[in-house]
């Protein structure tokens, strides 16, 4: 069949406009369920205690969070990760809570949550099994999605383990991008028929390119494997990252897993984590244990200035302006015509770093010292080694 000249001109236009996005940075067409309009914030339990999850656990987080003042600072998400299920589904076919981790079970768990101004988050997966070997949702998708609303969830992490037929047996990680877009597509659109808000979070690990398709599918979507307590492990998920700048915005975010600061790292790499963070849009979901957290943990993830970059409403992630040598500068566009500033030393020693923001006269905060200069040219400083700086930047008329 030949194909008219006007219906290849309409797809090029079509084309050429999406490219415009994408290179001016606009976010493309989003999921559209009117979530995560900026980077979802809250809690999970699985980098600090793998699959030994408990109900008690989650209710003593969810006090902590609330007693701390992590709950006012914008971290609303309890969510429960793999682990929280018994081994089997009942005779129905339904998902049933772990008797034993979880005896009074997930509703009631999601009315205490919900009764100290939290919101509660829970765990599946896209394939046969969850990664822990549980029962997973495929072929389930309607089934789950409104269990999970009748007990109150608001937000589902969905994993990418035992992804498809045949992977009974094999844990068959990740599927290629056909099989994986059409198993997130099912949970998305069954999420939806509940008609209950829920935050929809795609952890498909990176390895099918979901940045370049999961806006249309979930509200955030990350972009490498797990993340570990380690500086070698925060540089490599930062540089997977960092360059995905214009797949995210709001409604739709680059994840980059969740946080490790109180894991292990120094506090020097804790802050810089929490700054790269900040700057490139992502999510910020606490992976510490928070009813032990040091002080300085709490308040490092408490910092409402570098929360407030996080959450700026314009949704425009850090971009890499330069790097050399491991020393990098970042700079992200504000509302109001602000600029966040971070500088990166991704080196084992200290070193200067600058940042030129043009002519003009500027007002600079340190958003971790908190101390505000004026300046009418180069922005630097001395930053120590696997730290960063970040700043605010004012320009003054």
């Amino acid at each position: 069949m030949r194909v008219p000249r006007t219906a290849w001109v309409a797809v090029l236009l079509v084309l050429a406009a999406l490219a415009l996005l994408r290179a001016s940075g606009d976010p493309l067409p989003r999921l559209g369920n009117g979530l995560a309009r900026t980077p979802p914030m809250g809690w999970n339990d699985y980098n600090a205690y793998g699959l030994d999850v408990t109900e008690d656990l989650i209710r003593a987080t969810a006090d902590r969070m609330v007693a701390t003042g992590l709950r006012d600072a914008g971290y609303v998400y309890v969510t429960i990760d793999d682990a929280w299920m018994a081994p089997a589904r009942d005779s129905r076919g339904d998902l049933r809570a772990d008797p034993v981790r979880f005896p009074h079970g997930i509703a009631a768990l999601a009315d205490y949550v919900h009764a100290r101004g939290l919101k509660l988050g829970i765990y599946e997966d896209a394939g046969v099994r969850t990664c822990g070997g549980l029962p997973g949702s495929l072929g389930h998708e309607r089934q789950d999605a409104a269990a999970f609303a009748a007990w109150g969830v608001d937000y589902v992490k969905y994993d990418n383990c035992y992804a498809g037929p045949g992977c009974g047996q094999t844990s068959c990680e990740g599927g290629d991008e056909a099989s994986a877009r059409e198993r997130y597509a099912a949970m998305r659109d069954a999420l939806a028929a509940t008609g209950r808000p829920i935050v929809f979070s795609l952890c498909s690990w990176g390895a099918d390119r979901v940045w370049a398709w999961g806006a249309g599918y979930g509200n955030l979507w990350r972009t490498t494997p797990d993340i570990a307590p380690t500086f070698a492990s925060l540089l490599a998920v930062f540089h997977a990252t960092v360059g995905l700048s214009g797949y995210a915005g709001p409604g739709g975010w680059n994840d980059p897993d969740m946080l490790e600061v109180g894991n292990g790292m120094s506090a020097t790499e804790d802050r810089a984590e929490l700054s790269l963070w900040a700057a490139m849009a992502a999510p910020l979901i606490a992976g510490a244990d928070l009813t032990a957290a040091a002080p300085q943990t709490l308040a490092d993830l408490a910092n409402r200035d570098v929360i407030a970059v996080d959450q700026d409403p314009l949704g425009r992630p850090a971009r890499l302006v330069s790097s050399s040598g491991g020393l990098d500068v970042l700079t992200r566009p504000l509302a109001g015509g602000d600029t966040a500033v971070v500088l990166f030393n991704e080196t084992g020693a200290a070193a200067t770093i600058g940042w030129d923001p043009g002519p003009g006269r500027y007002t600079v905060r340190d958003l971790w010292t908190g101390t505000t200069s004026g300046s009418t040219g180069r922005i630097g400083a001395t930053v120590p080694a696997h730290g960063a700086v970040m700043f605010r930047v004012v320009r003054r008329v």
